[in-house]
Order: C-alpha cells, then structure tokens, then sequence
C-alpha cells in the first residue's frame, strides 16, 4: 500500500515524540491541539497503523510508531544538513563540514587536511567523528554525515565515491625484534614458521585482497591473540614481542607510540580508503575542497609508503 504523507504532518508527529503529549507538540508547532491531533490521525490513516497509545494524561509512541521515527528523525537530519548547505551556498563561504572517519585515518591523516582548510578559512566549522566504515555508511545515506573516510574493499553501494586509493599492508614488528634492524620486505610465508601473530577477532580482514587461504590459516592457527582494533594490536607487538599485520596509517601511529617499527610485506595485501559522499551535489563548496586537499595528501602519502614497500606500479 502506497503511504501518502506530507511534511506537516511528520513534524506533528516528531514534535509529539519529542514533547510527550499533544499539548506540548501545539506550543512547539504554535498550532492548536485539535490541529496536532488531526495531523496525526491523518499520518496514522495513511500510514496503516497506531502511532501512539495514551497513558495517563500522555501519549508514549508504539512499537510501529518507535519504528518509524526512526526514519522520520533520520530525514529530518537530512533536511537539517540541506539548511546549513544552503546558508553556505549564500554566503559562499562558511558553513559547517561534517566528517565521519576511520581510526586508522582519524588521528594523523585527517587532521593534518583539517589544518589546512582551517587555518585559511576561519568562517568554516568542523564536526568530526571517528566511527567503523558501516556506521559511516549508515551515517552517510542517512544524511548526517557531510563526508565520510571509510576502509574496505569497494564497491560502496548507497554512497558516491569522491576519492579511492589502496596501499600495501605493512608489518609491524618490536623494535628489539631481530627483524627490526633488518631491510626490505619481509615474507610471511618464512616468517609464519618461526613467529606469532596478533588476529582480527580470530581472522584477518576480507579488504586484505589476493591473500593465499593457507597462508591465512597458517597466520591464523600460530595466533593466541585476537584484537578488535589497530590500536591495540600495535599495543601487544609492542609488550607481547608479537607481529602483527598492520595497514601503514595504523602502523604510523603505533610507532609514534614507541617500542615498535614496520617493514613492507612480500606479499602485497591490499587496504582500501574511499571519501565518499550521499551526492557530491549536497556538498557546499568548502567541502569539496576539502576533498581535493586531502585526497592529495593522502594520495601522496600513499605513493611514499608504496615505493618503500616496492609494490608502485
């Protein structure tokens, strides 16, 4: 059945939620509450179910009504973030820019190509946001995110991709390890006989492409450590005298942590990092060049980090 809403009738039934009663939505909508009510039947008759049950002298959302205000409330962002667009397209300089990343980028990468634009352009506000690439993508579609740095494999499906690159794994190794004071890439398939690695939950990620299944097993089955993220695989490598398989952003920063240092990799295991976007033309013009500043920094970053691991084309 085709549902046939309008936008008056969303914001009764947002202001409602959000007030409790429908005395409460009327002084919200300045309106009368006859007017909030109908507007709310209406939404309910189209719709094809209760939105509320009243108890005592207010009204608490069903579950059907829980349901949908959570797309209701996600549109609303969505229009939300086209206000803040269009008071920077008028003012042509501006505006707030809202970013969700990936660890691994968050800490060095992203701020860096904050600066940048930041320090030029003292009208222009910065939400940021440190999230996994699903959140990110949600966030995205959902319009509450202007730009989103998201690490997997493409395709992105629901999103517009601004910017891809990928760039070789890397291993990391403790600094008095006796790989450390050594050169070159190292092989795991050498390495995986003599050593122990740290895990991802038990695995190693899907992005890590052309990756042989036995040597995967093999890393996997020499493995008493499993971590949920970069950060403390490099914190183990460091106190256990471990290695760990580690894409070169996360490595940057184990090291800049101390006790540990990381070599390219034979084998070349392939991290994916993607900007995108719900369209590129929702974005204001500040944005986009933000885009452009750290899709030239971040390309060039990785161009330095292949020709170490002699993986360039």
């Amino acid at each position: 059945m085709e549902i046939s809403v309008n936008l008056r009738q969303l914001e009764a039934f947002r202001a409602t939620i959000r007030c409790g009663s429908i005395t409460g939505a009327a002084k919200m909508m300045h309106i009368s509450q006859p007017s909030v009510s109908r507007l709310i039947a209406d939404l309910e008759d189209s719709a094809g179910f209760p939105l509320f049950v009243r108890v005592g002298r207010g009204l608490t959302p069903t579950v059907e009504g829980r349901h949908f205000y959570n797309g209701v409330e996600g549109m609303f962002v969505g229009i939300d973030r086209l206000q803040d667009l269009a008071k920077s397209i008028r003012t042509s300089q501006g505006g707030k820019i809202s970013i969700g990343a990936i660890q691994s980028i968050a800490t060095i990468e992203l701020p860096k190509a904050i600066s940048r634009l930041y320090n030029d352009n003292p009208d222009v506000e910065f939400v940021v946001q440190s999230r996994n690439t699903p959140a990110i993508l949600d966030a995205i579609q959902m319009r509450q995110l202007d730009l989103g740095i998201v690490g997997r494999e493409p395709d992105y499906s629901g999103v517009e991709v601004l910017f891809q690159t990928s760039v070789a794994y890397v291993c990391l190794i403790p600094e008095d390890h006796r790989l450390a004071t050594e050169y070159g890439p190292v092989d795991l398939e050498e390495l995986v006989m003599t050593e122990t690695f740290v895990t991802f939950g038990a695995s190693y990620p899907d992005s890590m492409m052309s990756i042989d299944p036995q040597l995967s097993e093999k890393l996997r089955a020499r493995s008493r450590l499993s971590v949920a993220n970069m950060p403390l695989a490099g914190a183990l490598v460091r106190e256990a005298s471990v290695l760990a398989i580690a894409d070169p952003f996360s490595a940057e920063q184990a090291v800049r942590m101390g006790g540990v240092v990381f070599r390219p990799i034979k084998q070349k295991l392939t991290y994916f990092v993607a900007v995108v976007a719900a369209r590129r033309e929702e974005l204001s013009r500040e944005a986009l060049k933000f885009v452009d500043l750290f899709a030239q920094q971040l390309q060039s970053r990785v161009d330095k980090v292949e020709k170490l691991s002699g993986h360039a084309s």
